[in-house]
């Protein structure tokens, strides 16, 4: 039950009579009388059992874009009900005008309409339908919670794909629709040509050597189908905010145009997101179905606060990987989780697999370390300095190690990590 302004003025009302009558036989006859209509305005307002309430399923939505969750409303009861309908969702939803006055005639029906903008990637959910029947004096309500559960999947805006098209026309020249021919090593036959120092002789094709009485190697192109895998470093390292979106988010970015760039060269193209367990996987998807693929298990992704088990991550890509393979670690080039957690167990990716690590930088830390104004500013930068020449001895490190590594601000990490993988297409090292 609610009781509404209506029963508080009607109550100031009875200040008249106590005026012109004082006692309290006057306050409490009046106060009787209210409690009277308020009782049966009660009995009159339509009843809330009598209302069925299905929600229309929602369709996903990328975060930022707008959407709407509507919910049926029937009447199955004698009496029309009249109030109000809440429909409670989330916050992080963000219900536009989630109060509607609703008017559902008896043995009738009416849709009510709730626009939704989210504010968060993930599965944003409805816990009901909150319902208020007022009487017909507008003096109290019938008041009930239905409910009527639903489900939004906001998946990741992928902001980058507005890259692909100029990383789309560069594959095309890769792959030989416009005049650029690219040789490499690979395993599929190209021509043959005269040797020249340098060669490796294991290319040297003896059946024509002995035909033109020279020396002539064979030439191969690179391989156009290979295997990527990407990992997704779900950990600690990736809750850490940059701007105004976790490392995770950005990254993810990253993952989807390279995803989206490697299926259009041919390449098939896994996902795994993981820290101390699998947290999702996309794998054996056809060109068509790998991205709606990879947004779908990427939007309910949330970095966890524990450090990365390297070694099972390594035992996961090395458990799915046969051949030689592009494996795309994106995570946090952070220091102590590198060195304690992956350079341990690196060789056993780098022997087998050509490895590429890409990473969100912090935009803050370069202008923190150019901070002079006062003393804290001074220390700030001291340590901003400090962390970014660790970072820039690991990408070294990491180097010499055979791995290649790209870094970028959320926004640049994307494309660089797209021209980086048409870079090693070009040079024949995929």
């Amino acid at each position: 039950m609610a009781i509404t302004g209506r029963s508080a003025l009607l109550m100031l009302l009875g200040a008249l009579p106590v005026a012109l009558a004082p006692g309290w036989g006057t306050l409490l006859g009046w106060a009787l009388l209210v409690v009277i209509a308020v009782g049966t305005d009660i009995g009159l307002a339509g009843r809330l059992d009598a209302l069925v309430v299905t929600r229309e399923p929602i369709p996903s939505v990328r975060l930022g874009e707008p959407t709407a969750s509507a919910v049926m409303v029937t009447n199955t009861g004698r009496r029309a009900v009249r109030g109000v309908v809440r429909d409670a969702w989330q916050p992080s939803a963000g219900a536009v005008q989630s109060r509607h006055h609703l008017v559902v005639p008896a043995g009738e029906r009416r849709r009510v309409v709730t626009g939704l903008r989210p504010l968060r990637r993930g599965d944003r959910l409805a816990t009901g339908l909150a319902v208020r029947s007022v009487g017909p004096l507008g003096l109290a309500a019938r008041q009930r919670m239905i409910a009527v559960p639903g489900r939004l999947r906001v998946l990741p805006p992928f902001t980058s794909r507005k890259h692909l098209p100029s990383k789309l026309a560069r594959l095309r020249e890769l792959d030989g629709r416009t005049a650029l021919r690219v040789r490499g090593q690979g395993t599929e036959f190209d021509s043959l040509r005269d040797y020249v120092v340098g060669d490796d002789v294991r290319a040297i094709d003896w059946r024509a050597t002995a035909r033109r009485q020279q020396v002539v190697v064979r030439t191969w192109r690179p391989e156009r189908d290979r295997r990527v895998l990407i990992v997704l470093d779900t950990s600690r390292t990736s809750a850490a905010r940059i701007g105004d979106e976790p490392r995770l988010d950005a990254a993810m970015d990253a993952a989807l145009l390279l995803a989206a760039l490697a299926a259009r060269a041919g390449d098939r193209v896994d996902l795994l997101a993981v820290d101390r367990r699998v947290r999702a996987r996309v794998e054996g998807a056809s060109r068509t179905e790998l991205l709606p693929a990879m947004v779908d298990a990427m939007a309910p992704l949330d970095a966890d606060l524990v450090e990365a088990d390297w070694t099972t991550i390594v035992a996961a890509v090395r458990s799915r990987l046969s051949q030689r393979a592009l494996v795309v670690l994106l995570t946090s080039l952070d220091a102590a989780a590198i060195e304690e957690g992956l350079l341990p167990v690196l060789g056993q990716l780098t022997s087998h697999h050509l490895v590429l690590l890409a990473s969100v930088s912090d935009p803050a830390l370069a202008a923190m370390a150019a901070g002079r104004e006062d003393v804290y500013q001074v220390y700030a930068a001291a340590s901003a300095t400090r962390t970014l020449m660790e970072r820039d001895g690991l990408t070294a490190e990491l180097r010499r190690l055979g791995v290649e590594v790209v870094t970028g601000e959320p926004e640049h990490l994307p494309p660089r990590l797209a021209d980086r993988y048409l870079a090693l297409k070009a040079a024949g090292r995929l």
